[in-house]
């Protein structure tokens, strides 16, 4: 089975799953600078910067969706093949 995967290929959900990473990422860098005033005194940040600290949960949901959607077509798969 090894010997028939190529290197390359992306299974379904995989996209979704980077995409969700990268904005996690942006969403706790948000976060970490909406906070740090809290900690240095300095004066808060705008209310846009809570919404970008959304983006956190935003980055999450479409990581399991793509996370779903791969166990979805792996379950296809052995469906379809007889396991």
């Amino acid at each position: 089975m090894r010997d028939k995967t190529q290197t390359n290929s992306t299974a379904p959900g995989d996209r979704l799953i980077r995409a969700g990473a990268i904005v996690f990422f942006i969403g706790a860098v948000a976060t970490l600078v909406t906070v740090a005033p809290l900690f240095f005194g300095t004066t808060p940040f705008p209310t846009y910067m809570f919404g970008l600290s959304m983006l956190m949960g935003v980055g999450f949901l479409v990581a399991g969706a793509g996370v779903l959607q791969s166990v979805a077509a792996g379950r296809r798969q052995a469906r379809t093949t007889g396991r």
